[in-house]
């Protein structure tokens, strides 16, 4: 009876993480206005996907301190298909939260938002 509890456990387990969405995972950002750069980790958050920032770099690449450490970047994300996803972007340097699109393709992420129609090229992300 255990070996069965853990052979369910581990089959669970495995299908679990067979069906983690192709956005999860660490992504460094494009520069923004003032030249920084950081880390996103995505993951599930509900039935969307989030994205915390858990390191920023400054403008040669160094490791800095920065209030937005800790907050979500990416939230309300949903796959649309096609490697599309849509839902919120939030924008450090310009303190806005965008209307979201966001273009999966291999270990790129193209991102760019919307809000009161006006638009911004957020640029293209990396898989770390």
């Amino acid at each position: 009876m255990k070996t069965l509890t853990l052979t369910l456990a581990a089959i669970v387990g495995l299908a679990g993480a067979a069906a983690a969405d192709p956005l999860e995972g660490m992504w460094r950002t494009a520069k923004d206005d003032n030249g920084n750069s950081g880390l996103i980790q995505v993951a599930p958050c509900g039935a969307a996907l989030c994205g915390t920032l858990v390191q920023a770099f400054d403008a040669n690449g160094n490791q800095m301190s920065s209030p937005n450490v800790g907050r979500q970047i990416i939230s309300q994300t949903v796959a649309q298909g096609g490697g599309e996803y849509r839902g919120k972007v939030y924008s450090p340097d310009r303190d806005r939260t965008y209307n979201s699109r966001l273009q999966l393709s291999g270990n790129t992420l193209s991102v760019n938002g919307c809000v009161l129609g006006i638009c911004r090229d957020g640029g293209t992300w990396t898989r770390q």
